[in-house]
């Protein structure tokens, strides 16, 4: 009976540090991601508030981003919903209508309201809104 004790015992100890050290090798890496894609899917016809969301969106990420939008690894691009050839990128951005996106690998942030609110009256606040949803996808 004795023997079958410390067996137990030996058997549970080895079986608890072989599950430790094997979580150990485990480490999770956070990278940053690759690339983050900004967005602005329109129509043709468009009103100021259109036009502004997409100016300060368009302005505030070289002057946010200096380094990483030089190199590439933050892009803008407005999409013209009423051009035939957007339909695949906008299927693929799960955009219906007009929308802000930001876009890194799965993530994806919507700021099209808060576009719409801040564009024309306090691009300030846009920018802040931006660069919050940026720097989400950096750290």
């Amino acid at each position: 009976m004795k023997k079958i004790f410390v067996a137990s015992i030996f058997f549970a100890f080895a079986t608890f540090m072989f599950n430790t050290n094997a979580g150990n090798t485990k480490t999770a890496v956070k990278t940053k991601p690759e690339k983050i894609e900004v967005y602005y899917f329109h129509f043709t016809h468009r009103c100021v508030t259109c036009l502004a969301v997409e100016n300060e969106t368009q302005k505030a990420l070289p002057s946010l981003y200096p380094k990483l939008f030089k190199a590439g690894k933050i892009i803008f691009t407005s999409v013209n919903l009423d051009d035939k050839d957007s339909k695949v990128l906008a299927e693929k951005c799960k955009a219906e209508g007009q929308s802000l996106l930001i876009i890194s690998g799965n993530k994806r942030i919507d700021l099209t309201d808060k576009g719409f609110m801040y564009a024309k009256n306090d691009p300030e606040k846009l920018k802040v809104e931006i660069k919050k949803s940026i720097d989400s996808l950096i750290k």
